[in-house]
């Protein structure tokens, strides 16, 4: 199973992440490697997310948990279970104070061998991600 995933510690309190992770219309001043995110991130809800390394493309996910401010997953594939991704947010109290923020994305179904050939190596685009975060709740909190 192809996976991507990064962890980083950020000086700040979870509320304060936890509200840059949930503003779908934020990410963008925050976020370098999301054009938009169209939708409400909360729990059941769908979201859409167009990212700068899928130029073009639009990806809708499924908020499927949401456990404030800890723990939140988006799922997103195809019907029957072919193929899906599964992206794991997940905050952890840091030892002295902020949190340990994770990012995951994990691929798996029956065509997962297939389609993951053709996804490009986004290990740059995740630890961007958590960089961005990072630099932008401890901006804030």
């Amino acid at each position: 199973m192809k996976s991507f995933a990064t962890t980083i510690a950020i000086n700040a309190p979870a509320e304060t992440v936890w509200a840059l992770l949930t503003d779908a219309a934020g990410y963008p001043r925050w976020n370098s490697t999301v054009e938009t995110i169209a939708g409400r991130i909360a729990f059941g809800q769908k979201v859409t997310v167009s990212a700068k390394a899928s130029p073009g493309r639009a990806f809708p996910l499924l908020v499927s948990v949401f456990e404030a401010p800890a723990r939140m997953v988006w799922v997103g594939g195809m019907p029957l279970g072919l193929f899906s991704g599964t992206r794991t947010f997940t905050l952890t109290t840091a030892p002295g104070g902020g949190v340990v923020f994770a990012i995951r994305e994990e691929f798996a179904g029956l065509l997962a061998g297939l389609i993951t050939r053709s996804i490009p190596d986004l290990q740059p685009a995740f630890d961007a991600f958590a960089a961005d975060l990072k630099r932008a709740a401890e901006a804030a909190g």
